[in-house]
């Protein structure tokens, strides 16, 4: 990856905010975080990250208006959100689908998910099945 590709994490529970900001700085991502809707539209709109990773249930102002607040902004609503919830994809995904994001990872997520996830939205893969096809080829 040529440049530092930056992601901001909007997840409430502190411990994995913490694991999740790990594995991404080892993998290369420069990381910022927020803890709740108001400062993810805040570090949204002035750190014009290059991926959104968005919890749903968040104080503040859920994942949703999260979406909405950004949506209002130039650049901003121009951020692949890939949302990372513990709400099961029938409950909300068809809705996160048409609010505009590119990805749903419902928790608990492999890591390797998230991975292909973030890498498929940031074009650094040809495909999110062929990411993680490989990586379960390479550890056999």
């Amino acid at each position: 990856m040529s440049k530092k590709a930056k992601i901001l994490i909007v997840e409430d529970n502190r411990e994995l905010l913490k694991i999740l900001r790990m594995q991404l700085r080892d993998e290369g991502y420069a990381v910022v975080g927020a803890e709740d809707g108001v400062q993810a539209v805040t570090l949204a709109r002035q750190d014009r990250p290059d991926v959104i990773l968005l919890d749903l249930g968040l104080p503040a102002g859920d994942g949703f208006t999260v979406i909405k607040r950004l949506a209002k902004f130039p650049h901003a609503n121009e951020i692949p959100i890939i949302v990372i919830t513990g709400q099961p994809k029938e409950a909300y995904e068809q809705e996160a689908i048409e609010a505009g994001v590119v990805a749903y990872l419902a928790k608990p997520f492999k890591t390797e998910q998230l991975l292909a996830a973030i890498r498929e939205t940031l074009g650094e893969s040809n495909s999110l099945v062929e990411t993680i096809t490989n990586k379960d080829e390479t550890a056999s």
